[in-house]
C-alpha cells in the first residue's frame, strides 16, 4: 500500500469518514478486499456514489491503462467490508454489465463528472461495481450461504450426468451395469436406462423451469446489473431443452427392433452434447449468480426432487 492511501485511511478512521485534500467533501469509502493472489486483507480508498440502497463505485484508477487491485482482488472474492462515515458492514460487490452497467455509468458521472473524463483518458471500459449490503447476522443464523444451495443443486445433477453417461457406455459396449440386489429383478438392461434418463431429464426440466418463472425474475429485482447474464442463462435453458428433448426421443424406442441399428450411435452423441452443454451451463450460472445469492438470506430456488 501507498503512503499516501495510507494516510488517507488514518485520516478517514481518525476523523469519522471525512478527509481532506484533494478528496474533502466527496464522498470516500474504504474498501477491504482479499488480495487475489496473497490472500490478505487489502484496504483501498475509493470514491462511491449513493444508488438507493445500494452503492456503486467505479474501477477507474484515475483514467490508468489499467484496472486497480481492489477490482481484481473483489472478482476473486466478491465478500467485501465496506467503511463509510462510521459505519462499517459487509457486502457483496457485483459488476454490472450491458445496459446496466451504462446506465449506472451515466448515474455515476452525473453525480461526479470527474469519472466522465477518466474514461476519456483509457481505452478500457471502466467497471461499474455494486455493492449490496450483506445481512450476515441472518445469514449466520439460517446456516449456510443460498448460493451455496444452487451449487449442491448442481452438483446432484452432475453426479446423474456423469452415473448416466457411465450407463449409455456400458450399454452400448454390451457390458450393462447391473443395480443392486435390493431392485431385483432387474428389469431389462434398456428398460433401465431409459427410466433414469427420462427421470434425469424430467427433474432438469423441472429445475430451469423452476428458474425461469421464480428464481431469475427475484434475483432480477434484486440485482438488477445480472439482467443480461439471466437472459444469457434463459437462452442456454432453450439451447438445454432441445437437447433434453433429443436424449428422450433417443432412448423412448431404445431396444426396439426396428430402431436398434441406429439409435445406439444417436444415444451416445446426444448425452454427450447434453452432458457438455451443461458443464458450460453450470460453471456460467455459479460464476455469475453464486456471489449474489450469498448476499441474499433466502431465495425460492427450485430442487431436484
Amino acid at each position: 500500500m501507498s503512503d499516501f492511501n495510507e494516510k488517507i485511511i488514518e485520516e478517514f478512521r481518525t476523523n469519522e469518514g471525512k478527509v481532506g485534500g484533494p478528496f474533502e467533501g466527496s464522498p470516500l469509502a474504504l474498501l477491504t478486499t482479499i488480495g487475489a493472489k496473497s490472500g490478505r486483507p487489502r484496504t483501498s480508498p475509493v470514491g462511491y456514489v449513493p444508488d438507493g440502497d445500494r452503492v456503486l463505485v467505479i474501477a477507474s484508477n484515475a483514467g490508468a491503462a489499467h484496472h486497480p487491485a481492489w477490482y481484481h482482488n473483489l472478482l476473486a472474492n466478491p465478500r467485501i467490508t465496506v467503511e463509510i462515515g462510521t459505519e462499517t458492514y459487509e457486502a457483496t460487490a457485483i459488476p454490472a454489465e450491458g445496459e446496466e452497467r451504462d446506465r449506472l455509468f451515466a448515474l455515476a458521472v452525473e453525480a461526479a463528472p470527474g469519472y466522465g473524463d477518466y474514461q476519456t483518458m483509457t481505452s478500457r471500459l471502466l467497471p461499474v461495481v455494486v455493492l449490496h449490503r450483506t445481512d450476515r447476522a441472518s445469514a449466520e443464523a439460517r446456516g449456510r450461504a443460498v448460493g451455496e444451495e444452487l451449487r449442491r443443486i448442481h452438483g446432484w445433477f452432475r453426479q446423474e450426468l456423469a452415473t448416466l453417461r457411465d450407463e449409455v457406455s456400458a450399454y452400448l459396449d454390451g457390458n450393462p451395469i447391473i443395480p443392486s440386489a435390493a431392485f431385483r429383478p432387474a428389469p431389462e438392461p434398456a428398460q433401465r436406462l431409459r427410466e433414469h434418463c427420462l427421470t434425469f431429464c424430467d427433474a432438469l426440466a423441472r429445475h430451469h423451469t423452476g428458474e425461469d418463472t421464480v428464481a431469475f425474475p427475484h434475483l432480477r429485482e434484486r440485482f438488477p446489473e445480472l439482467g443480461e447474464a439471466l437472459e444469457r442463462l434463459r437462452r442456454e435453458h432453450t439451447v438445454v431443452e432441445r437437447l433434453r428433448g433429443d436424449l428422450r426421443e433417443a432412448v423412448a424406442t431404445l431396444g426396439s427392433g426396428d430402431t436398434a441399428g441406429h439409435r445406439p450411435d444417436r444415444l451416445r452423441a446426444d448425452i454427450e452434447r447434453l452432458a457438455s452443454e451443461l458443464e458450460a451451463h453450470f460453471d456460467y450460472e455459479e460464476e455469475q449468480l453464486i456471489p449474489a445469492l450469498n448476499a441474499l438470506t433466502d431465495v425460492p430456488w427450485p430442487r431436484p426432487e
